[in-house]
């Protein structure tokens, strides 16, 4: 079955992988982040996919934000493995969905900053071309598409360069695809007006939504709106608790800002796929559904 956001509903996404992994003891603080689990327990990353399709949420998206050859090499696995790696993240989450007996799975494409695994997903601009951007995501791109998500969950992007070279992968694969942004107010992360970064999905058919994630709750409410006027897509959202993350000491500083009322909000905004990020759990999702529902 093909995705697609079906006319007046809205869809319920997980919540932070990593914050639940982290939250039932699992050391992430490896520069694979969650992608480890793939390799050391993968077993781990299955459960929380059930946690969360269970607290309510529709749509699983997988442990490959910061899988990469790249990443992978610098553990000493080879390409073959690594690519096996990268499909085993979809399997998990598609066998806890099938378990559940319905939603859908999202295979999670994190930005090139996150392979750096120094926090340049909140900077973006990372001195690559466009062209150089597309090769890079083009190969862990194709083998997940190969595994068969049903759909790309293409997430926290930071820029423009970036949003342009996965939205022409996008086109070559024919895969289905969510766009997303992390922002700051209503420009990315990278300085740029959310208007021009979301005009980059506007003309691809394949990206059937957009939005941001990994942001402040406050940041949402402008950018469903933006979203909406400039492609008139569904828009997706899934913010951060509200705390912020110290990527050079790898924390997390400050307290949540998601206050009740938040979601209905959003959805009477125009959202369509709500969820959570990062430091959002199972528990969190169970107060989502509830609001959407």
């Amino acid at each position: 079955m093909t995705f697609s956001v079906p006319v007046g509903a809205v869809l319920v996404s997980d919540g932070g992988l990593a914050t639940e992994l982290e939250a039932r003891g699992h050391d992430l603080s490896d520069d694979l982040w969650s992608a480890r689990l793939l390799v050391d327990g993968p077993q781990q990353i299955a459960a929380v996919h059930s946690a969360y399709f269970d607290a309510g949420a529709e749509v699983a998206t997988t442990a490959t934000y910061q899988a990469s050859f790249d990443g992978f090499a610098e553990r000493g696995i080879d390409r073959p493995r690594a690519a096996a790696l990268m499909r085993l993240g979809v399997t998990l989450a598609r066998e806890a969905r099938d378990a559940h007996g319905s939603g859908w799975v999202a295979a999670s494409i994190g930005p090139y900053g996150a392979a750096l695994a120094n926090g340049e997903e909140y900077r973006g601009r990372y001195g690559l071309t466009v062209a150089e951007l597309t090769a890079w995501h083009r190969p862990r791109m194709e083998v997940i598409a190969d595994a068969g998500p049903d759909l790309f969950a293409i997430e926290t992007v930071p820029d423009l360069d970036e949003a342009e070279a996965v939205a022409a992968v996008v086109a070559e694969l024919g895969v289905p695809a969510w766009l997303s942004f992390t922002v700051d107010g209503t420009v990315t992360r990278a300085g740029q007006p959310l208007s021009e970064a979301f005009a980059v999905a506007a003309g691809v058919d394949e990206i059937v939504a957009v939005g941001v994630n990994c942001c402040a709750p406050g940041d949402v409410l402008p950018a469903i709106t933006i979203a909406r006027e400039v492609t008139g897509k569904p828009v997706v959202v899934y913010p951060n608790s509200g705390e912020v993350w110290d990527g050079a000491r790898r924390v997390w500083t400050g307290t949540s800002s998601w206050v009740p009322g938040l979601v209905p909000r959003w959805v009477a905004a125009g959202a369509r796929i709500v969820g959570g990020c990062c430091r959002v759990s199972p528990s969190d999702i169970t107060r989502i559904a509830a609001d959407v529902r």
